[in-house]
């Protein structure tokens, strides 16, 4: 299989040991919305993009612009990178899509890398749960109020793939998992993880208005999201069938 994925920076940037935050669909969209807002509170520049062949061919289109549907922000200060995707990454380029990620922090000579997500509500929506890859992240984290750390289980997706060569490298990554609906976008559990960010790193993002704001939001990306399953349902379709003579032919 070819690792086609690659990080197109676009606008050269400054950064200095930069905290790199990952948000990608999943329960909840909690990643994706949580990421957004960041990027919109922090008034942070967009300084490239995420792209593979394998990724469905469509465009965000954000007040007129179209763009890419998985983009690279960067703070103006140079201390935040985040990167976010706002359509569901094929399993086939996960792992591919991690290391890239993992490669770029180092290149970029990262101080930590933070995956942003969600995960099934199991009682009151009230818990961010965490997987930290270092003992010092562990530390930190089990001392943050209102996160309960996994001490048995399993992570999946791009978090999981950093996570464990985070754990091989000795290098800094978490996994906050906010509690989450499951079959809707999840604006209160985007907002509980940001209220952790804010814990760890002594951010002051305002939550306030974050749902009032997702609902903008889920407009936005509902249709994308729904664009991207019809695409790649048709790929799926048309996956082993021969082309060679045009689409007039098919």
């Amino acid at each position: 299989m070819i690792e086609d994925v690659k990080i197109v920076i676009t606008k050269k940037f400054s950064s200095k040991n930069p905290i790199i935050v990952e948000g990608f669909p999943g329960i909840g969209l909690v990643g994706t919305i949580s990421a957004s807002y960041l990027v919109e509170k922090m008034k942070m520049e967009q300084v490239g993009h995420v792209t593979s062949r394998s990724f469905p061919p469509l465009a965000a289109v954000h007040k007129y612009v179209p763009m890419h549907p998985a983009r690279v922000y960067a703070s103006r200060d140079g201390k935040y990178i985040v990167i976010l995707s706002e359509f569901v990454i094929p399993m086939m380029k996960v792992r591919n899509l991690a290391d890239v990620i993992y490669d770029f922090a180092l290149e970029r000579k990262a101080r930590e890398i933070i995956s942003l997500g969600g995960i099934t509500i199991k009682g009151e929506q009230d818990t961010v749960y965490a997987i930290a890859s270092t003992p010092a992240i562990v530390k930190k984290l089990s001392s943050t109020k209102g996160v309960e750390l996994i001490k048995e289980g399993a992570t999946t997706g791009v978090a999981g793939v950093l996570l464990a060569r985070g754990a091989d490298e000795n290098f800094p990554v978490s996994s906050l998992l906010a509690e989450a609906h499951a079959e809707f976008m999840d604006p209160k559990g985007a907002a509980m993880v940001i209220e952790v960010l804010n814990k760890m790193l002594g951010m002051k993002i305002d939550t306030t208005d974050l749902e009032s704001e997702a609902n903008q939001i889920q407009e936005k990306m509902r249709d994308i999201i729904d664009k991207a399953k019809i695409v790649h349902e048709r790929y799926k379709e048309t996956e082993g069938k021969d082309h060679s003579l045009g689409p007039m032919y098919g």
